[in-house]
């Protein structure tokens, strides 16, 4: 009787980053928006608006890039504060 050998591997390769995203909508006034990303993520008040402005023209920014556990998180605190926002995958 022949035996199988089975081979395990781990996956030892990184995930790629996950972006957090902030889309735009018609609800949130831009001043606030600013407010909720500088008290999110720390950012400067010109960073924040900076971001703001590219949600407001473009429909979306991404606003922070890194692990998925974090991003889920930042996602999560950000649409606590009534912000539209989703992750994505880098690719």
């Amino acid at each position: 009787m022949a035996g199988t050998l089975t081979e395990t591997r781990e996956d030892t390769t990184l995930d790629a980053p996950w972006n957090v995203l902030v889309h735009d909508d018609p609800v949130n006034l831009m001043p606030y928006v600013t407010w909720v990303l500088m008290k999110i993520f720390s950012y400067p008040e010109n960073r924040a608006a900076a971001l703001m402005m590219t949600i407001h023209r473009h429909g979306r920014a991404i606003v922070w890039s890194g692990e998925r556990e974090q991003a889920e998180f930042f996602a999560q605190q950000l649409q606590a504060r009534q912000l539209k926002s989703s992750i994505e995958r880098t690719e």
